[in-house]
């Protein structure tokens, strides 16, 4: 019986995989069908199964194929191999199925963002146009037509770095003058807020020297 195991070591060490285990958690295969593999059974693997271990691996399906069971992959004239014909059409089918999934996903994300957003795409509009035919409507009655977007941004983690015109120590790591100079620690005020998610930076908070 042929025995692959140590071009399949070869192959694992380039993507930094130590152990058949590691390899069986990352590509969400068995460890029975990684010893198929070993063994050069690739005749008895699933096409599925194959391809998760070449996206793992980097290897593309064919060239694993020709180094795991080069017997079975020797060039012909047309037609194509029935294994490549299976495997060109398995490929294909995930791939339509993962974008189904891609614009199952989107159109879910709209749908729950519109249901917080409703009540200020419907209320903002006229609001704005209250306020443009009247000149003295003061601008506080517009403010909680914005605590939907606020909704919303607190659902997706989104943090405001500082409040717009608090004073805080200059930190160029998370703020950005605007204009003049400080140093690290110096106080400046905040003149557009920035926006964190998480540990992630979104936008640094535009500050000028107090």
């Amino acid at each position: 019986m042929t025995n692959y195991t140590q071009l399949l070591q070869q192959l694992m060490q380039q993507v930094d995989i130590t152990s058949f285990k590691q390899l069986s958690r990352t590509a969400g295969v068995s460890e029975r069908q990684l010893r198929r593999l070993r063994q050069g059974e690739v005749a008895q693997m699933r096409v599925e199964t194959l391809l998760k271990l070449s996206q793992v691996l980097q290897v593309q399906v064919n060239k694993l194929l020709e180094m795991f069971a080069p017997e079975s992959t020797t060039p012909e004239p047309d037609p194509p191999s029935e294994v490549l014909i299976t495997l060109q059409q398995e490929y294909q089918r995930l791939q339509q199925q993962l974008q189904q999934q891609r614009e199952t996903l989107m159109q879910e994300f709209q749908q729950s963002s519109l249901q917080v957003l409703e009540s200020w795409l419907i209320q903002w509009p006229t609001a704005a146009y209250a306020a443009q035919q009247n000149e003295q409507l003061p601008a506080v009655r517009l403010l909680p037509l914005i605590r939907p977007v606020e909704s919303l941004l607190q659902q997706w983690g989104i943090e405001a770095i500082a409040s717009v015109g608090a004073e805080v120590p200059y930190d160029p790591q998370h703020q950005q003058l605007m204009s003049g100079s400080a140093q690290p620690g110096d106080m400046v005020k905040v003149r557009y807020t920035g926006y964190r998610q998480g540990d992630k930076l979104l936008y640094r908070a535009k500050v000028s020297p107090v």
